[in-house]
């Protein structure tokens, strides 16, 4: 690890990231998430086209806190003519890195060439980064997917396309489009991304699920970084994890009164930020997280699912026997977002 870790002349204070997570990793998440200090989290996936309209909605999805920096926020979008107007918005709204979206696969962000459509037209890639580069101070960086198919790999050619476009870092994540979320990440590609940077940094991305996950990465591939994705839901606390595998420590223990602990402050988070309907859906998703991989809270996961009171919600998440749980983790993850971007 290279510490501190610089992103152009941006300090932070480690090279383990969270992900943008489009559907997912709203405010109170990011408040979660920032209480074991990640070297830098993403805002979720906004599009160039709404910023640069100023859509009051698009604008929500930014939210953040002074004690949250350092921040990300991601562009999604394939108009170069865009890109410039849209990066120096993001960096009048106080964000500190700003990255292009070049992986998303879901059909209605690839249909105009946006997301991982753009893996199609590299060249549109480097016009995009140049003129973001251009336009702002913040480092500008990019994440994508090794190809949109298993015949269209060209991985390699993107990150010479970054580099000599000024971006300051690239995220690989080890799958194609086609893929979506099945099958295991082939790190091989950020393997290969790295022997082709000269000067970018290289994050990885893909199937990190624990400390052990991100170390076997590190070692396998020699990324500059790791950016943790679906391995954050209801544990944010895996950045603490991978950060003290670095320095040779094991995890903590999580138990019971853990997991009891980190709901309900999730709980509190998301009351306080949404209208009771809207807090009503976020927290039985959020609960399907943090319940996943405990043994024994089956019947709370369903009586969270028939909820119709945020009171009645909280008790259920005071009174249930959280001594008697068996925590225990797998690899195995249902998708839970729209489009982990």
């Amino acid at each position: 690890m290279e510490d501190p870790f610089f992103l152009g002349d941006l300090k932070l204070g480690s090279n383990v990231f969270c992900a943008p997570l489009a559907g997912c990793s709203d405010f109170p998440f990011r408040q979660m998430i920032n209480l074991y200090r990640p070297g830098l989290f993403y805002c979720e996936m906004v599009k160039m086209d709404a910023i640069v309209r100023s859509d009051p909605n698009t604008f929500r999805l930014l939210d953040y806190e002074a004690s949250m920096h350092p921040i990300g926020a991601q562009l999604c979008g394939s108009k170069p003519q865009l890109a410039a107007k849209s990066a120096q918005m993001i960096e009048e709204l106080g964000f500190d890195v700003l990255d292009l979206n070049c992986g998303c696969p879901v059909d209605k962000v690839t249909k105009d060439g946006s997301g991982s459509g753009l893996l199609k037209n590299p060249e549109k890639i480097g016009e995009i980064v140049t003129n973001m580069v251009n336009a702002v101070s913040i480092p500008v960086t990019i994440k994508i997917r090794a190809g949109w198919d298993s015949t269209q790999i060209n991985v390699e050619e993107i990150v010479q396309i970054a580099e000599k476009a000024g971006a300051k870092a690239i995220c690989v994540h080890g799958r194609t489009r086609a893929q979506g979320y099945k099958g295991p990440a082939n790190w091989d590609y950020i393997l290969r991304a790295k022997q082709t940077a000269k000067k970018i940094h290289v994050i990885g991305n893909g199937d990190i699920y624990s400390a052990e996950d991100a170390m076997r990465m590190f070692a396998y591939t020699g990324a500059d970084a790791v950016l943790v994705a679906r391995g954050t839901f209801g544990q944010p606390w895996i950045f603490e994890d991978i950060m003290r595998a670095q320095k040779g420590l094991p995890p903590k223990v999580r138990t019971g009164e853990d997991y009891r602990v980190a709901l309900l402050r999730h709980f509190e988070y998301t009351i306080a930020y949404e209208q009771e309907r809207r807090a009503l859906s976020a927290m039985r998703r959020v609960a399907c997280w943090y319940l996943k991989n405990v043994k024994g809270a089956r019947p709370l996961r369903e009586a969270i699912n028939k909820c119709r009171a945020l009171g009645e919600m909280r008790k259920l998440f005071e009174e249930f026997a959280w001594d008697k749980i068996e925590v225990s983790v797998t690899v195995e993850q249902e998708e839970e977002c729209e489009s982990l971007c």
